[in-house]
């Protein structure tokens, strides 16, 4: 019987979605080796977020009450310690800008090996075997890691934990070293910041470089107030200084689950598709057939978006 170990993710006072599916990929990693899914929160209001996290398939919560925000070395540090005290087969971290951080760092210390960005996590007796997604989503490949090993996810490849627990909630002393926590957080400045946060919308409209040139996004504008709903884009947009940073969607912008989304233009990169392939309805709207998005979209119009989004505008006003 082998255990889990998962690691929550939180900023700025909020759990982080992917926290939830988290629990989801642990718990059935522990399925898998008839053993216990426990989940660890480092720092901030540690038992708040104990209570929320406190969804079904979680066994026991252990919490570590040291500062407010993610610190790497207090990080490290708890996790490695956690390790020591629990066993566990396998430590599952989110893919996160925090994930990331300190991920390679425990692997180190516990002298594990390290698969990251997984979308998939299969075991069978002391083997893992890890998917992953290379040259934009067209291939797949599989990590085959034999006994411990440290994971990271990445975020909407699971599906949200729900439900109530009845999960242990129990405080871990961790021995931090202060003299070895040489970094800290001094402060947050949104990037690209503004009005709009894309991430509450119900209804988004999504522009990729499909569009051609700056002028033309005034007809998807034109379309997001036809329909009420928000503009948003791939990152080429945002690179190309058409869009503020706050409307991208993505790995490197934000994570979107809106009602519909609609692709205008838009290829269907994997970083892309990982931060909207949580959205209930997906219409992809694109020249090409054997785009990746048209792989995901409920529903594709396969045409020229400059004659689709008129007849579209047409129709809703």
């Amino acid at each position: 019987m082998s255990d889990v170990l998962a690691v929550a993710d939180h900023r700025r006072g909020d759990i982080r979605d992917v926290s939830y599916e988290l629990i989801t990929a642990g718990r059935e990693l522990a399925d898998e080796t008839g053993g216990d899914l426990h989940l660890a929160v480092v720092s901030g209001t540690v038992n708040d977020f104990a209570d929320k996290l406190d969804r079904e398939g979680v066994d026991t919560i252990h919490t570590v009450d040291r500062g407010e925000e993610f610190n790497h070395d207090v990080y490290t540090q708890a996790i490695t310690q956690l390790y020591d005290e629990l066993a566990p087969q396998y430590v599952l971290t989110p893919n996160s800008v925090n994930g990331l951080d300190y991920a390679p760092a425990v692997a180190n210390e516990l002298d594990l090996p390290i698969v990251t960005d997984t979308i998939d996590l299969e075991t069978d007796g002391e083997t893992l075997t890890a998917t992953r997604e290379m040259y934009g989503g067209k291939v797949e490949t599989t990590t085959q890691l034999e006994g411990a090993a440290v994971v990271t996810i990445r975020g909407a490849e699971w599906p949200a934990a729900e439900g109530t627990g009845d999960a242990a909630i129990e405080a871990f002393d961790a021995d931090i070293d202060e003299e070895a926590v040489t970094s800290t957080v001094t402060g947050f400045e949104e990037v690209g910041g503004g009005d709009v946060d894309i991430s509450e919308a119900d209804l988004l409209v999504s522009v990729g470089r499909g569009i051609e040139e700056e002028e033309n996004l005034e007809m998807i504008r034109e379309l997001a107030d036809a329909l009420d709903a928000t503009l948003s884009s791939s990152r080429p947009i945002v690179d190309n200084g058409w869009l503020p940073k706050n409307r991208q969607v993505g790995q490197s912008g934000k994570v979107v689950t809106p009602d519909v989304y609609i692709a205008i233009g838009i290829s269907g990169a994997v970083q892309h598709v990982a931060g909207m392939k949580g959205s209930d309805t997906i219409v992809a709207i694109n020249t090409d057939p054997n785009a990746p998005i048209m792989d995901i979209a409920d529903y594709a119009i396969v045409d020229d978006l400059f004659d689709v989004v008129p007849e579209l505008i047409d129709e809703f006003k």
